[in-house]
């Protein structure tokens, strides 16, 4: 590792996480992430595995991070664990430690695994580094604690080493990136679009005052692309997995199929939770008498096997073409299941319109915070991979004109801005 020190901004992402290096000319550079077999990538995906190897008679726990996890899990998948969407936990207090490979361990002690072998992966020595590391507006979840959230974000770092750190919301971070563009005063409304929260900001930037940008209101909503992905899912896989299928009790009348299971498919890490023993049993029991076993058998197996991750890659694939395509065909096989269904883009926006509707409320939120109309916003920015869907992008053109809406660094804005931030708040100190 480098011994230099060095000034960072973290962008750690429930699907994605980034990091910027910010240069002392106030430059940046984000850092390239190298997975064996893989390209070169500015991201990590945000996924641990970990597992166990025998060392001087004991037992020790190995990892990886991003690609290099999901890799290390499918060599192995009955003996490794693999851990994703850390982020979506940190303001649910009900979350406090889990048991994995016979230890237990806390969220942030698991959170702070993976920024430890991601700083590793980048060469950087944490204690060696000050870094400012993005936050939601809105933490995930329908009863996030978003103190809690802070908290528990700020400790994991601690935790892997770090010493020195700054919070900030993350579309200040994306507004920091795209002031980069401004010449002249500008009020820009900034939409930062993850994988479990969508954040909005109202900032005003000024390239030549002394304080270069204030925060005028920020709202946010604990939905974005994982919601999108698990309309699919609710559309088109779980009645393939018999989510409309009835079962007998002796006998007795037809009864519907536990729901919570195909609640359990609306994010991918949730099926690796139902891998229990009595999930399983209970699944293949309801089979027996299921109208359609074939189709519960295939949920069991779809789990029994960790298919998840090969799922949602699927569906994720088919969301990300429907972007640019009127339609597009979601195919999806493994043992006896076999999907191959076309997907409209009008299917899709009808099935996504309640989220639609609440994105478009936490945009009235914050103009309402800013006590400012939409008139009074100069230019949209949007970042992340949401803001690719059309019917995303259409909400704010409708609101604000299509000309003031810009788009651009979808993957890596939030990080180099917090990288920008950092720098700035270097000078200034």
């Amino acid at each position: 590792m480098t011994n230099d020190h060095v000034r960072l901004g973290i962008d750690f992402g429930t699907t994605n996480s980034v990091v910027v290096l910010a240069l002392p000319d106030g430059r940046t550079r984000a850092l390239t992430f190298r997975f064996d077999g893989h390209p070169d990538s500015e991201t990590c995906r945000t996924l641990l595995c970990l597992w166990q190897e025998e060392e001087r008679g004991r037992l020790a726990v190995r990892d990886a991070i991003g690609l290099d996890a999901i890799d290390a899990y499918l060599d192995d998948p009955t003996e490794s664990r693999l851990i994703m969407s850390m982020k979506t936990y940190l303001a649910q207090g009900s979350f406090r430690e889990t048991r994995l490979l016979g230890r237990t361990m806390t969220l942030q002690a698991i959170i702070a695994r993976f920024l430890s072998t991601l700083m590793r992966t980048c060469d950087l020595d944490p204690a060696r580094a000050t870094v400012t590391v993005g936050r939601p507006v809105r933490f995930a979840g329908e009863l996030a604690d978003d103190e809690l959230g802070v908290t528990r974000l700020r400790e994991s770092f601690l935790q892997a080493g770090f010493h020195d750190i700054r919070l900030a919301l993350e579309p200040e971070g994306a507004g920091w990136r795209f002031m980069q563009r401004l010449d002249r005063p500008a009020t820009i409304l900034v939409g930062d679009f993850g994988g479990g929260t969508s954040d909005f900001s109202v900032m005003r930037f000024d390239p030549d005052a002394p304080v270069r940008a204030r925060t005028l209101g920020h709202a946010g909503v604990g939905i974005a692309g994982d919601q999108f992905d698990f309309r699919i899912i609710d559309a088109v896989v779980s009645p393939a997995l018999g989510r409309d299928t009835t079962y007998r009790i002796m006998g007795g009348e037809p009864l519907p199929v536990p729901a919570e299971w195909y609640a359990g498919l609306s994010r991918w890490h949730r099926l690796s939770l139902m891998r229990t023993p009595q999930v399983l049993r209970s699944i293949h029991d309801v089979a027996k008498t299921a109208s359609e076993p074939d189709k519960i058998r295939n949920l069991a197996h779809l789990i029994e096997d960790q298919q998840g991750q090969a799922l949602y890659r699927a569906v994720g694939a088919a969301k990300s073409a429907l972007s640019s395509q009127e339609e597009t065909v979601l195919r999806f096989s493994h043992r006896g299941l076999l999907i191959e269904q076309t997907v409209t883009r009008h299917a899709f926006e009808q099935w996504i319109a309640p989220d639609l509707v609440r994105l478009d409320d936490a945009v009235s939120d914050v103009l309402d915070r800013a006590g400012l109309g939409p008139d009074a916003i100069d230019r949209v920015f949007l970042t992340g991979g949401t803001s690719f869907v059309p019917a995303v992008r259409g909400l704010f053109d409708r609101r604000f004109g299509a000309h003031k809406v810009d788009t651009g660094s979808e993957f890596v804005s939030v990080g180099e801005g917090l990288a920008l931030m950092e720098h700035a708040a270097t000078v200034s100190a």
